[in-house]
């Protein structure tokens, strides 16, 4: 038994010697056999033999590529797959497409100062060249869907513009007879492009009279017959009705050329040396003259920066210039009477400095007043939006209003004065989505 089981130990050594001798023979000594449907490339050779061609089929060289019996296949595979792909981002590029909003042109053309308070100050454009003084200047900025154009300067004349929209924005001045004159010139010229078919949206920032004596304009508006589709109109005029006609602010004296101020910490948090300024024009028998007694009968004038001139003068020097931004820089207060409208200049360059004005509520003779949209004349715009600051009837109450001011805290000064700054901000960025807004729907949407 024991010598049976040696022997059978003894043959499966053997037999697994043998085997492995067998294996060993095989893995180094004999040739590769390779199998044609696996993939083998070897080193091609620097020239390669002839090789026979039948159809679109290659002959298999003795050395070289093996053929793939699945080659075609794969080929086909694959431009599917790239004709898939391809038409996959199609498809995405018409969804991202049709959800994208729509972008519109729209031209303005400043041909009043008024325009360069709506680009700079509103809008927030740049303008080329940078010298206020170029015969032409130009510049582009977004606002919302609409890319807009201004062109301004004395060189951009009546077919000189390069249009390339059918959307177009006048800015004009209607103030005086002589204004008017011209104002009609640009809006004849605008008539014709527009029954030309070169134009066909129309809008108008009209710098209107200080009386609102505007019946020059009514024939221009579309739903009175004309081609007019928007108008915004400067002052307390009862035609604003937030449908078509919608007021404007007069804003700083640009052809004065005031500059955007730029809000800073020492802006708001400096101690001010005087508590009021009042730099302008006294005419005789008006309210302006009430302000200066009142000032000089209980000895106010040394709290306060006063220059009063009996003539108006419509351009100022370098100097005067820096003399009246240096007034509204050091005082708290600017006292704003009124003129021949109640609206003014220094309201808006006194809130670009961080002076509270002071504001004379009072109504002046004319025909402006109550609209069908605000009952709050006048000032009917700043009051809509809250503006802060102080009014009074007769300027006999400032002497309590100045001994109020000599109560205050610097601290208290300060946060007034942030409070006014970010005001001033957030009016123009309202003003400047709402004038987006109103071409948008109005050109675009509603036509």
């Amino acid at each position: 038994m024991k010598f049976s089981r040696r022997k059978l130990c003894s043959f499966i050594i053997l037999f697994y010697f043998i085997f492995s001798l067998y294996a060993a023979y095989h893995v180094f000594f004999k040739d590769n056999v390779i199998s044609r449907v696996h993939r083998v490339t070897k080193k091609v050779p620097d020239k390669l033999p002839p090789r026979a061609e039948y159809g679109n089929h290659r002959a298999p060289s003795e050395e070289g590529e093996e053929w793939n019996p699945w080659e075609e296949d794969e080929k086909v595979e694959s431009i599917s797959a790239q004709r898939q792909h391809k038409a996959n981002f199609q498809i995405l590029q018409e969804r991202l497409s049709k959800n994208r909003p729509p972008q519109y042109k729209v031209q303005i053309w400043g041909k009043a100062a008024i325009g360069l308070y709506l680009w700079e100050h509103i809008l927030e454009g740049a303008l080329h060249p940078v010298d206020r003084t170029a015969p032409w200047r130009e510049g582009e900025v977004q606002s919302g869907n609409i890319r807009f154009s201004f062109y301004t300067g004395p060189t951009v004349v009546q077919g000189h513009i390069p249009l390339d929209t059918d959307s177009v924005v006048l800015v004009l001045n209607g103030r005086e007879d002589q204004k008017k004159l011209y104002a009609t010139q640009w809006l004849q010229y605008v008539h014709v492009l527009v029954q030309a078919r070169r134009v066909s949206r129309v809008g108008l920032v009209l710098l209107g009279s200080e009386q609102c004596d505007n019946d020059w304009i009514s024939p221009y508006l579309r739903r009175l017959g004309g081609f007019v589709d928007a108008l915004f109109l400067v002052y307390d005029s009862p035609w604003v009705n937030g449908k078509d006609v919608y007021q404007w602010p007069l804003g700083i004296a640009t052809y004065r050329q005031f500059p955007v101020m730029t809000p800073s910490t020492q802006m708001v948090n400096s101690e001010r040396p005087y508590m009021c300024n009042f730099l302008g024009t006294v005419y005789k028998n008006s309210s302006r003259e009430t302000l200066m007694a009142t000032l000089k009968q209980e000895g106010l004038e040394k709290y306060c920066i006063t220059n009063a001139r009996e003539k108006w003068l419509p351009q100022e020097t370098t100097d005067s210039l820096k003399k009246y931004q240096d007034a509204l820089l050091h005082s708290d207060l600017t006292l704003c009477p009124v003129g021949v409208n109640t609206e003014c200049y220094r309201i808006y360059e006194a809130c670009s400095c961080g002076s509270v004005p002071v504001v004379e509520d009072v109504m002046t003779s004319g025909n402006c007043g109550n609209s069908s949209a605000t009952h709050n004349a006048p000032l009917q715009l700043l009051k809509a939006m809250e503006a802060p600051f102080i009014f009074l009837k007769d300027w006999r109450e400032l002497p309590s209003i100045l001994e109020r001011e000599t109560k205050m805290t610097l601290l208290e000064k300060s946060k007034r004065r942030k409070k006014l700054l970010e005001w001033y901000g957030n009016f123009r960025q309202q003003l400047k989505e709402k004038f987006t807004d109103v071409l948008e729907e109005t050109f675009f949407k509603n036509s």
